[in-house]
Order: structure tokens, then C-alpha cells, then sequence
């Protein structure tokens, strides 16, 4: 018998839509402000009105433009298998991005992110079952910022297998980006067939589109690849300071971003997420920890299920500067509420100080957060006809640990945590080393990093990114990848 699914919500189904026509009535008087000439030229063409240097839209538009997108969004891994399903309340993890900084193992503190970080984490991410997708969540400093965004996306599918949420770094990005995806699977109809990525696309609050980001909006509707909104009010600095005004503001972002998305490729798949923050008066912070955060990314998944679209929200990640009591509680709260909402994809683990820094322990701690949350919103399911036939039979047997019901069902009641997680007796601790969560982090994750290969590209594939690759090095005049 199928368990009641556990869900959390913080809007009546009547404020839901009552934010929606409030986003709608945002875009209609206040507008967007558009910097992209191909953008602009496609608003104007569907009658959206142009004043000053603001676009009017209209809420028929609007809604057009939401009714036309998918409900579902497919993305495929390495292989061709799918890996992410992105609809209704089902659930999948990835690492946050896009960091530039490393929390470094042997320092304790962070340092600049280098092309071995991005690969490392790639490599790292591949093994971790409670990951669904891998995504570039390092930026490195050792590599131009003109070629930083392919750099990542090359390594992320070199040394992975999972499907990669990515993005743009510069507006000519999206070209060798592409190629790479579509020399994976084969072609570019193969590739839009099954995608293999998500790219991230975000307006600037308030109620605006650069034209950087309009043109990643248009490419990858144009090629069918699934983009993924990304809108970031921050209460009281760069929206109102009120949770609900934060979440019509963030609904205004994302509406026209769809409306931009959907005139540049009528049906092309796209994600309603975001990642706002309630702004901190005291230190001008955007703590990602804080509940009030979690709250508008909940409120917000809301709305984005209102309209029938796939959600995205960063979550499962934490403020704090190292792997501490802070990391794990903010981390573990955010993951938990993120699927009792539903949330279809949920960046954020690994991450720490305002989504500035990656650790890879923490990524590895942020597994079993992951493992937990999933394994709680499966619920609790009827295996018995009778339990209660069940219980006599197990108390008159005296017969619970060999019983056939326990060695059938325990597996999948119980979850069986790695060695990340210290469930010893006290004294079977000490012997092992009295070792702290982070310290066993540490260590498995240098033995990870010693033996984790994934299987390599057929050779075809990976010659074709090298050339890829090398071409956008030697336009920096670069012979290589550092190391």
C-alpha cells in the first residue's frame, strides 16, 4: 500500500493565485527592464509595450507563455539514461553552485578553486549515490574568465557521468558548450531528445534581464536544452522586505523570464527556481541558512506548483565558514523542508558562506543529509495485511532479529547510513579513533580521491571535447588546462 507522501506548505491555494495575478500585475505597470537586442525585438513583436527602457507584459501573454511550457522536464545522463525527472512532488539532489572558493582540507580554510578542485568534485559527486546530478559547482581562478564556464562543463563530463546543471559565464559561452553536450550524446537532435544538462539563467533583482542572460534564455530554448530560472530577491535591500512581497517580486522575475524563454521556442522546457535570500540588516549578508530563506524558497515552490511547472530552490546548504554544528543544522533543515515541499531539484549541498565556498567534505556529510531527507518523504508504507497478527505471532515466537518478515523487510524500512555516521557504542568509538564527523570526511574523502575513476568516454567522444576544448584555449592563448 502506497504511504501518505509528508508535505509542508505555507500558502492557501487561493494566495498562490492571488500572488500570481499580483506578479502579473507587476509585469503589466511596472515592467521588466530588458538589455538584450533579441529579447527586446521578440517582446515587441507579441505585444508587450515598450517604455523607456522598461517592457510592459501583459497577463495574457504571461499566462500563454506558462500554459505552453512542459510540466515535465527530462534530463539524461552520460549514458542516455534518464536521471533526473522533473515534475509533480518528485525530488532530486545536486551540489550547489557556482563557488569560487575551496574550503581547503589541510588548512581549514578556504582558498580560489582550480581546474583539479572541479574535477576532483566531479569524480567525487559521481560515487555519491544521493546525488542525482552533478553540476559545475566550482568556478577556477587558474583559467581565464573568458573560457571559465566551458572549462567547468568539460570537466564536469570528462570525469563524470551524471547529468550537469551549468551555465553561462560570457554570451558566446553557450556555442562550444553546446557542441560538447551534443558531441556526448551523438548530435544535436540526440541531445535535445535527451538532454543531458541544465542551464542556469538569472534575472537581477529588481525586475530585470541582462544581456547575458536573455541571450542564455534564448539559446537554450532554441536548442531544446532545459533552462532553469534563477531569481534572487533579497528582503528589504533588492525586494520588499515582506516574505510574501519577496515571493510576487520573485513570481514577476521568473514570469518574464518564461515569457522571453517561450517566444524564442514555444514548448522548450524550463524550471521555475531560485535562489532569494532574507537579507541580513546587521552584517549586509544574504544568509542562505537563515529560515526565514528557507520559508519564500517553500512559499515560492508553491506558486511555481501552481502554475504546473517543474521547481528548483537552493537549499541543503549552509552560512557557516567550516564544517560545523552550524553547517550540519542549517544544512539537514534546509534539505528536509525542501522535500516535504516537493522541491524537483534542490542545489545548495556541499556549499557554505553565502554560496561563496564548496567543501568536498561537506559534500560527503551532505550525502547522508540527502539519504535522510529522502528516505523521509517516502513515508511510512503497509507491508502486512495485519500487523497485529504480525506482532502476536514475533511475541509468541520470541522470535524478532531471525524472523523471515524482519529479514525480508529491513533493508528497505531501515536505512543503513555509511561510516560518515557515528551510530557505535562509545567505547567501539574510542577504539576507532574518537574521530569527529568532519575528520571521517576527511579521510574517506582521500581515500575516495585515490581510487574514484568513473569509466572513461569512448575515445571518439573524448577527442572530439578535446578539440572542442583546445580551441577555446589557444583563443586565450593557452597551450593547455593548468595541471
Amino acid at each position: 500500500m502506497n504511504a501518505v507522501r509528508p508535505t509542508v506548505r505555507l500558502l492557501s491555494d487561493l494566495d498562490a493565485q492571488q500572488i500570481v495575478s499580483e506578479a502579473c500585475r507587476c509585469l503589466e505597470t511596472t515592467g521588466v527592464l530588458v538589455e538584450n537586442a533579441l529579447a527586446s525585438k521578440l517582446l515587441a513583436e507579441a505585444g508587450a509595450r515598450e517604455e523607456g527602457d522598461r517592457f510592459k507584459i501583459p497577463e495574457k501573454l504571461a499566462r500563454d507563455s506558462v500554459a505552453s511550457a512542459p510540466r515535465r522536464v527530462a534530463v539524461h545522463d552520460r549514458g542516455g539514461r534518464l536521471a533526473l525527472d522533473l515534475g509533480e512532488d518528485r525530488v532530486h539532489f545536486d551540489p550547489g553552485s557556482a563557488a569560487i572558493h575551496v574550503l581547503d582540507s589541510q588548512t581549514g580554510r578556504r582558498r580560489d578553486a582550480t581546474t583539479r578542485d572541479v574535477a576532483d568534485l566531479a569524480r567525487l559527486v559521481d560515487g555519491l549515490g544521493n546525488y542525482a546530478a552533478q553540476s559545475t559547482a566550482l568556478s577556477p581562478s587558474d583559467v581565464p574568465l573568458q573560457i571559465a564556464d566551458r572549462t567547468r562543463l568539460y570537466l564536469a563530463l570528462t570525469h563524470g557521468r551524471k547529468p550537469v546543471v551549468t551555465g553561462t559565464f560570457q554570451k558566446d559561452g553557450f556555442g562550444p558548450m553546446h557542441a560538447m553536450l551534443s558531441a556526448v550524446r551523438g548530435s544535436e537532435a540526440a541531445l535535445a531528445q535527451r538532454p543531458l544538462a541544465i542551464f542556469d539563467c538569472c534575472p537581477s533583482p529588481p525586475l530585470k534581464w541582462s544581456d547575458l542572460t536573455c541571450q542564455a534564455l534564448i539559446d537554450c530554448a532554441r536548442a531544446g536544452v532545459p533552462a532553469e530560472l534563477v531569481s534572487m530577491p533579497l528582503t528589504g535591500a533588492t525586494s520588499p522586505v515582506t516574505l510574501r512581497g519577496a515571493i510576487v517580486q520573485h513570481a514577476a522575475e521568473n514570469l518574464s523570464g518564461i515569457v522571453i524563454h517561450q517566444l524564442a521556442r514555444k514548448g522548450a522546457p524550463i524550471i521555475y527556481g531560485g535562489s532569494p535570500a532574507a537579507f541580513d540588516m546587521r552584517h549586509g549578508t544574504t544568509p542562505m541558512g537563515a529560515v526565514e530563506t528557507m520559508m519564500i524558497d517553500v512559499g515560492y515552490a508553491q506558486v511555481g506548483k501552481h502554475l504546473g511547472l517543474p521547481t528548483h530552490a537552493y537549499m541543503a546548504l549552509s552560512d557557516a565558514k567550516c564544517v560545523d554544528y552550524q553547517a550540519g543544522f542549517e544544512t539537514a533543515m534546509g534539505a528536509v523542508l525542501a522535500v516535504l515541499a516537493g522541491v524537483n531539484m534542490i542545489s545548495g549541498p556541499g556549499m557554505l558562506d553565502f554560496e561563496s565556498t564548496q567543501s568536498l567534505e561537506k559534500l560527503l556529510l551532505d550525502n547522508e543529509v540527502c539519504g535522510m531527507a529522502l528516505r523521509l518523504v517516502r513515508g511510512i508504507e503497509r507491508r502486512e495485511g495485519d500487523e497485529a497478527a504480525l506482532i502476536d505471532e514475533l511475541v509468541r515466537k520470541g522470535e524478532f532479529l531471525s524472523h523471515p518478515h524482519t529479514r525480508k523487510n529491513w533493508r528497505a524500512e531501515l536505512g543503513v547510513p555509511s561510516p560518515l555516521v557515528d551510530r557505535q557504542t562509545y567505547g567501539d568509538w574510542e577504539t576507532s579513533g574518537a574521530l569527529s564527523a568532519d575528520r571521517r570526511a576527511a579521510d574517506e574523502l582521500e581515500r575516495r580521491l585515490g581510487t574514484a575513476a568513473c569509466e572513461p568516454l569512448p575515445p571518439d567522444i573524448q577527442r572530439a571535447l578535446d578539440e572542442i576544448m583546445q580551441a577555446e584555449l589557444q583563443r586565450v592563448g593557452l597551450k593547455s588546462l593548468p595541471g
